[in-house]
């Protein structure tokens, strides 16, 4: 499928002045399992811009709603910390309700004053948030009935989740003139810049261990002609490798093997003989009787654990004309600080360059934070699920039930 974002509705194109606005938003965040504590609260700093602007620049009276892991996880746990969090990082008193859509929920929502916050508890408390279906059948879910009549308008910031096809998210947009929060908004601003045909060249390194995924994003990129080259690090590069006839050793083989992916390997071969513009490493850093040594690709002994130096050279010559640059997963076991300077280099690289750099989160991220950069040619996505969904091809539903939403209120003749 051809890579296609909607027209949606943002926050410009509403009247938000002193409106009780319903607010979807991505809390979900890391937990210590012992002591119930967020971990890293950079989803919720991330948040906080939409939802500062709606009650310091709108005057609305804002509600709160968000998942936080899934029923019998461990991080599956109330959204009262979150809304602790949240008010630390606002500077604001923030409400928070332990119901979702109760009569105890329903009325601190009509009593909520312009200018306040209420955080609703974990909506996968509620059965029916557990459920993928279309929006117009979660238009009719109790969830969407009883909290739909209480507000005038709902924004959808949780990009993170667009991928899922829940009530929280694709429900509201049927009942209530909706719109993209400012983190949706950024999120599909970068996306466009993958989409559009004029913005190239479009160089796209792949890694990491989620070798199912990332064959399926090669594969749309190869047919729909998006990417101009594809830089494959990781355990994937190994699979490329493999189906390229070179031999990677007895030890990363028996690795591939006990992952099951050697299926993989014929789904990497018809990918290559269908044009592919892939690259895989020309040397990798290993462990090869407890020492790490630095073997080229054809001639591998050891634990492949990170690319080696002429890899980082080749794959950072090649990323210099690009103009979107898309990185996700890293290139080495970052783990283990050996090997880390696979991964710090190719960022280094991009957001070094003239690209406009995409990196899909988790340990990309956080190595960025240590790298100098411009933020304003760099995007950090805040969704690695939806990110991985859009380039695979397949369509966001929170994106479709906002520009359904769009069709519905705003933009009817």
């Amino acid at each position: 499928m051809p890579l296609l974002i909607p027209k949606i509705p943002t926050m410009n194109d509403l009247s938000l002045k002193e409106k009780k606005v319903l607010v979807r938003v991505d809390f979900n965040s890391p937990v210590d399992p012992k002591k119930m504590e967020i971990l890293d609260d950079t989803r919720i700093r991330a948040h906080a811009k939409t939802l500062k602007e709606l009650i310091e620049v709108h005057n609305s009276s804002v509600v709160v709603m968000s998942h936080q892991g899934r029923p019998g996880t461990s991080d599956f746990i109330s959204l009262e910390p979150h809304a602790k969090r949240l008010s630390e990082i606002l500077n604001t008193e923030v409400h928070f309700i332990d119901d979702i859509i109760g009569p105890a929920a329903r009325n601190e929502i009509e009593k909520l004053k312009n200018g306040e916050i209420l955080v609703l508890e974990n909506t996968r408390m509620l059965a029916e948030e557990n459920i993928n279906a279309l929006p117009e059948k979660h238009a009719k879910t109790f969830f969407v009935r009883k909290l739909s009549p209480l507000f005038d308008i709902f924004i959808c910031d949780a990009f993170g989740t667009a991928h899922r096809s829940q009530p929280s998210l694709v429900g509201f947009p049927v009942v209530l003139p909706s719109a993209a929060g400012r983190i949706m908004e950024a999120e599909v601003s970068a996306l466009s810049k993958i989409a559009s045909e004029a913005e190239g060249p479009k160089i796209f390194v792949l890694g990491g261990a989620k070798v199912d995924d990332s064959i399926k994003i090669i594969e749309t990129l190869t047919k729909n002609k998006v990417a101009d080259r594809i830089l494959l690090t990781g355990l994937l590069s190994e699979i490329f490798l493999i189906a390229k006839g070179i031999k990677i050793g007895d030890e990363n083989m028996k690795v591939i093997m006990e992952r099951g992916l050697i299926d993989q390997v014929k789904e990497a071969r018809r990918i290559l003989l269908e044009g592919a513009p892939i690259e895989t490493p020309v040397d990798f850093i290993t462990v090869e009787d407890s020492s790490i040594k630095e073997y080229p690709s054809t001639d591998v002994k050891g634990l492949i654990r990170d690319i080696g130096p002429n890899t980082i050279q080749v794959y950072s010559e090649l990323m210099k004309d690009a103009k979107v640059i898309v990185m996700r997963g890293p290139a080495g076991v970052m783990e283990d600080p050996r090997f880390r300077r696979g991964t710090i280099e190719l960022i280094r690289s991009a957001v070094n360059s003239d690209a406009f750099t995409i990196l899909g989160g988790g340990h990309l991220s956080a190595t960025l934070n240590d790298i100098p950069h411009d933020k304003k040619k760099v995007h950090v996505s805040t969704g690695g699920g939806a990110l991985l969904v859009f380039l695979s091809g397949e369509p966001l539903p929170a994106l479709e039930a906002l520009a359904l939403s769009g069709e519905k209120f705003l933009w009817k003749k």
